[in-house]
Parts: C-alpha cells; structure tokens; sequence
C-alpha cells in the first residue's frame, strides 16, 4: 500500500469514527454526563471530524505529489494529534478524570504542526507549465 492509499484509508476511517462518536454523543452519553463533558465530546468529535478531511486532503495530494515527504509528515501529525487532542477529551468525558485533560494540549500542538507542514508543503509546491498545454492557436 503506498502512502496515498493509506492516508486515505486513515481519513476515510477517522471519518466514519467521527460519525459513530458523534451519534453516540448526541444520543447516548445525554443522560449520562454534564453539558460540559456534552460540550467536551462536541468538540473532541468536531475536531476529529475535520481533522479526518485534512487526512483525506493529504492522501489526494500524495496521489499527485507522492514523494512530497512534508505532506507525508502532517498526515501523520493530524493522525497523532486526532489520537490525542480528541482521544484525550473522550477519555475525560467518559472517566470524568481531570488529569487527563493535560494531555490534549500536545494534541493540539501536533495539529498545529501538521497545518504548518501542510503549508510549507504547498509554499513547495511549483506549478509546471509544458508547451502542449498552451491553447491552440484558431
């Protein structure tokens, strides 16, 4: 499986966990927890949700670009940011154990490097112009 297949993969299965967790959010974990830890699990999920999709854009970058490593790199940065600014707020929401909550600000770190590899990837990024892509001449 080449990089792109798999950052693909990875988004597109972050996607559906993002789903599953918000139904369960939205309709399990209501009577069961306070508006807060309700307001903790929304943003867990909603972060998940969008970092699933930045996933998803470096997987179709990589189908064009795949030896673009910068974009390899925040692929894998948005995965263990997922993994930890969300995975962490869960964790809190569904132990209620506060120290927990310490770990999701080095998530938040990581989705942080991986958009700014994203855009040391795209300021990368030359465009390339060949001579049959010139409009013919009538």
């Amino acid at each position: 499986m080449n990089r792109a297949s798999v950052w693909l993969t990875t988004g597109a299965a972050c996607g559906f966990v993002t789903v599953a967790l918000g139904a369960f959010g939205a309709h399990g974990l209501r009577a069961l927890v306070s508006a807060e830890r309700l307001a903790n699990w929304a943003t867990a999920t909603d972060y998940l949700g969008l970092h699933a999709l930045a996933i998803l854009t470096c997987g179709l970058w990589l189908l064009q670009r795949p030896d673009d490593r910068l974009v390899h790199w925040a692929a894998g940065a948005f995965l263990v940011g997922i993994l930890l600014f969300s995975g962490s707020l869960f964790a809190l929401v569904l132990t209620d154990q506060r120290a927990i909550g310490m770990i999701t600000p080095i998530g938040g770190v990581l989705l942080l490097a991986g958009w700014a590899l994203l855009v040391a990837g795209a300021r990368g990024v030359r465009v390339r112009r060949h001579a049959d892509s010139r409009p013919e001449a009538d």
